[in-house]
């Protein structure tokens, strides 16, 4: 048994995680460069080129509603393939871009595909873990995140300076074939859910949608993504604004590199502790690095503010989805992932538009001490809803547990989940 709890760097982990990579690099790229190209290219006004930005996201959030559900009917690799084959064909369309419309249709496309395969990849990591392993497991999974979050701005940037818009194209077009090809490696035993399960799953419902076991945590992360949204959206403007644009430049860096730094370590905390012991700090860590780069009057304020929220933010990404992974059954993880995600993007997608206006009225450091209040309202909320229930007969994961065996111990409706032994 001990042996098994410790095979945790198999190849499917290894394959989902590149993947997840590049697919996350691939939206961090052109994410930075595509309103310059817009502009530059099409002649678009600074709001026509902030939708071509937003319009992703949009298209990322509907593909989320229903890639979940998808993951429990049609099962991980199936959505997996047809996001990769949508994704591969949406980044190929970029070398075409007449005018506006076609863009914006684009990038609505592109979005879509994004939130199918990265719902698809972050299900399948939750199959390939063990479950005694599943924050440490799930850290390292998600330092692949970070890294595309800090290299795919600079490689976007630099190459659009060095190179053209369709060389990066090309490149992208490289890298999600690339992808398609781990698929096809990446042989594992995912579970397989009876008809009778199905049929639950029935489509009527907002919960076959939508996860309402995690409710708590969805509030949660729409506000964590709101809070960062501000540093996220605004990071260029404001450091250009009280001229430390190369501490600017930086500041992704040091905050990928704190992250690979403490992931491993916070996600043993995480298995053997328990999530509070890494989300409560969490959360005073991003209101302490908004607070830093509010006043910052030197560089080295805005990159040890990069420290605490790499420490904040970046610690609630992969944790965040390991508690809602622990309040499902394993039936339901394809669909609470997929909510999570979306509490996430809405938070991220809709603060820049919200935080603009506020920002044109109260100035960049008001905006910020806004969004730092924001991150302790999330505090307060996981404490009320969540953190304080845990070890209590209201433990969520207590809940998942118990429905869970129900499940299993009835005959044929569910097949357990694969040893380790049976992954190659």
């Amino acid at each position: 048994m001990e042996a098994k709890k410790e095979k945790l760097w198999t190849l499917p982990f290894m394959l989902d995680t590149v993947i997840n990579l590049l697919v996350f690099l691939i939206y961090y790229l052109l994410i930075v460069i595509i309103a310059v190209v817009a502009k530059d290219t099409l002649h678009a006004t600074s709001s026509q080129a902030g939708l071509a930005v937003g319009i992703y996201i949009i298209g990322t959030v509907v593909a989320r509603i229903f890639a979940g559900r998808m993951v429990t009917t049609l099962g991980s690799r199936k959505v997996l393939f047809a996001g990769l084959f949508i994704y591969l064909i949406s980044t190929a369309l970029y070398f075409y871009m007449p005018n506006l419309i076609v863009l914006d249709t684009v990038r609505f496309i592109n979005g879509f595909a994004y939130g199918i395969t990265s719902t698809a990849t972050s299900t399948i990591v939750a199959s390939v873990i063990p479950k005694s392993r599943r924050g440490e497991g799930i850290n390292y999974y998600g330092l692949s995140t970070s890294l595309a979050a800090a290299i795919g701005p600079f490689l976007g940037i630099f190459l659009l300076s060095e190179t053209s818009f369709n060389f990066i194209i090309g490149l992208c077009v490289v890298l999600v074939a690339l992808c398609v090809v781990g698929a096809f490696m990446m042989k594992y035993e995912e579970p397989v859910f009876s008809e009778a399960v199905r049929k639950e799953e029935s489509g009527r419902k907002i919960s076959d949608y939508l996860e309402p076991r995690v409710n708590s945590i969805t509030l949660v992360s729409i506000l964590v993504g709101f809070a960062y949204s501000g540093i996220l959206g605004f990071m260029a403007s404001y450091t250009r604004e009280i001229n430390m644009v190369q501490a600017g430049t930086w500041f992704f860096v040091v905050y990928a590199v704190i992250i690979t730094l403490t992931r491993p370590s916070l996600g043993l905390l995480f298995d053997r502790k328990g999530e509070n012991y890494v989300l409560y700090p969490c959360f005073i860590s991003l209101a302490i690095g908004i607070l830093l780069l509010a006043y910052a009057t030197s560089g080295w304020m805005i990159l040890v503010s990069a420290l605490f929220v790499g420490l904040g933010y970046g610690t609630y990404m992969s944790n965040g989805q390991a508690v809602v992974v622990k309040m499902v059954p394993f039936h339901r993880i394809g669909i609470a992932t997929s909510t999570y995600f979306i509490a996430l993007d809405l938070g991220l997608g809709f603060g820049p538009y919200a935080l603009g206006g506020i920002k044109e009225l109260i100035g960049f450091t008001n905006m910020f001490l806004l969004t730092a209040v924001v991150a302790i309202v999330a505090f307060i909320c996981y404490h009320f809803l969540y953190g304080r229930l845990l070890g209590t007969s209201a433990d969520p994961a207590l809940k998942a547990q118990k429905e869970e065996l129900e499940i299993r111990n009835q005959n044929g409706e569910f097949v357990p989940e694969p040893s380790e032994a049976s992954l190659s």
